[in-house]
């Protein structure tokens, strides 16, 4: 597929980039170059296939979602420098 300098040149605007002519050729040829390999992976017959999402066969390993016994308030405020019984208490951030 080819390039053209106005194609690199928008590109790197979009990119917020800049390229003098010299720069702007040798990266319309590297584009060039990078498009013709995805044209010879599209060449491949990949109709056998079918699509994957990962290579490995891996399945879910989480356990299932059970609701459990909430802690002990006071277990929970235990190690806390300072609570108000309910709550732990904090110093301020925001003025």
């Amino acid at each position: 597929m080819k390039i053209t300098g106005d194609e690199v040149a928008h590109i790197a605007e979009l990119s917020r980039l800049e390229f003098d002519a010299a720069e702007t050729e040798q990266m319309r040829e590297h584009l060039e170059t990078v498009l013709e390999h995805f044209e010879m992976l599209d060449s491949v017959d990949t109709s056998a296939l079918s699509p994957t999402a990962h290579i490995l066969d891996t399945v879910n390993v989480l356990r299932p979602d059970e609701a459990a016994e909430p802690f002990d308030r006071d277990r929970l405020l235990a190690n806390a420098p300072e609570t108000d019984g309910e709550s732990y208490i904090v110093p301020r951030v925001l003025e």
